[in-house]
């Protein structure tokens, strides 16, 4: 099928990242104002942090076994519905506890359920540059749900901005509803394997793990998580004292500022990963990592800032479509898609929780500017790690 002929897939992108927006930092906005401490926001945060890093796994097989991906995401999408509204409606400890786990595991399931339909949906020669297509909307829906939500928290109240986030549900439910082919497409096997790899599929072999394409793959993920992860939060907090008032406004730019740049450039990320092959694509996007670390730890001027974290927008559209293009290389023949996207997104959430710690640590003791010159040499050696043990793992698919 046509990367351009799957609307339904579009704006199922959009409206998942759209309703996603509501629980980053309008929860803490929200709990602040309703009389919660920070130390009991932090412990509720926590437990939806725990959550994902133990849901992604077993996420990831859930979906490799159920039959009907469309369905196993129709079941996501409204247990983080649920979860929005829960958040709205009991403001309290357990419910908001709940909620975030609910929401925590009900994430590692869609996202794996979305790329097992694009797999699914679309001819294996366009996969990447659908992924690319699949970030765009994406990223174009965080960008306008985080204007959007900001103005309902300004005029409607904190509250609405979760029964909002919970109405998406719908709307995704519908662009969801019209990609039937996903559930008839798995009878076919030219969509699925050929019947010798459809053997080694009921086998259940845990050989996968051994691939030293995944393993690669993840020590680099775990690796550009760990310098990522912690640099735009403690570039905050350094402008947060250089531009006092204005604080907000330029961290807002250094938010949208990159998911425009990702919105343009992750079509042609897919591209060329297809055409160029997927080390070069990750060489480029890792490499924007290191350098901007440099940058933002030589610049004093809050507003140069915004033009330095465009490059955020680069990186995340490189890794934002070789990430499930790469697992789609290296498992073609396990059927173990997702229950991989699982293990590399574990690696993901290790290195990302232990950056935000490492980082905060050591801008206590050697300052932001030391903060960020440390995250921008583990983003060079992640750099390094690509280019000397990552592998081309393109297929070429025949027509």
């Amino acid at each position: 099928m046509a990367t351009r002929g799957l609307a339904g897939l579009d704006w199922l992108n959009f409206f998942v990242a759209d309703f996603q927006t509501a629980f980053g930092p309008f929860i803490s906005v929200y709990l602040t104002n309703v009389g919660w401490t920070q130390s009991a926001i932090g412990a509720a945060l926590s437990t939806g942090t725990i959550a994902s890093m133990a849901s992604q796994v077993p996420a990831g097989a859930l979906v490799d076994a159920m039959r009907s991906k469309r369905m196993t995401a129709a079941a996501a999408i409204a247990a983080i519905g649920a979860s929005a509204l829960g958040i709205a409606l009991w403001p309290n400890f357990l419910a908001i506890t709940a909620a975030e786990a609910l929401h925590s595991f009900a994430s590692a399931v869609l996202g794996p359920a979305i790329a097992a339909i694009t797999l699914i949906l679309v001819d294996a020669r366009a996969f990447g540059e659908r992924l690319g297509r699949n970030a765009r909307y994406a990223a174009i829906g965080n960008a306008v749900a985080a204007g959007v939500m900001g103005a309902c928290a300004y005029y409607l109240g904190d509250r609405a901005v979760f029964l909002f986030g919970a109405a998406l549900a719908i709307p995704a439910l519908a662009a969801l509803a019209t990609l039937r082919e996903a559930d008839t497409a798995l009878l076919r096997p030219s969509r699925a394997a050929s019947p010798s790899v459809q053997t080694r599929r009921s086998q259940r072999s845990l050989r996968f793990l051994t691939d030293r394409r995944l393993i690669a793959f993840a020590v680099c993920a775990a690796l550009f998580h760990l310098a990522n992860a912690a640099m735009l939060p403690i570039t905050a907090a350094a402008v947060t004292k250089r531009a006092g008032s204005e604080a907000g406004l330029i961290i807002a730019a250094c938010i949208v500022g990159p998911q425009l740049i990702t919105a343009l450039l992750s079509p042609w990320a897919g591209w060329a990963a297809e055409a160029w092959g997927r080390r070069p694509v990750l060489l480029l996007g890792f490499g924007s990592l290191p350098i901007r670390g440099f940058l933002l730890a030589s610049v004093a001027d809050p507003y140069l800032i915004i033009a330095i974290q465009l490059f955020d927008g680069f990186s995340a559209a490189a890794f934002g479509v070789l990430f499930p293009l790469i697992i789609a290389d290296a498992t073609r023949e396990t059927g173990h898609y997702t229950t991989s996207l699982g293990l590399v997104g574990l690696a993901i959430g290790g290195g990302a929780t232990l950056s935000t710690t490492a980082a905060g640590l050591a801008a206590d003791y050697i300052g932001f500017g030391g903060a960020l010159l440390s995250l921008a040499a583990v983003g060079l050696c992640a750099t390094a790690v690509v280019w000397t043990l990552m592998p081309e793992t393109r297929v070429v698919v025949e027509p």
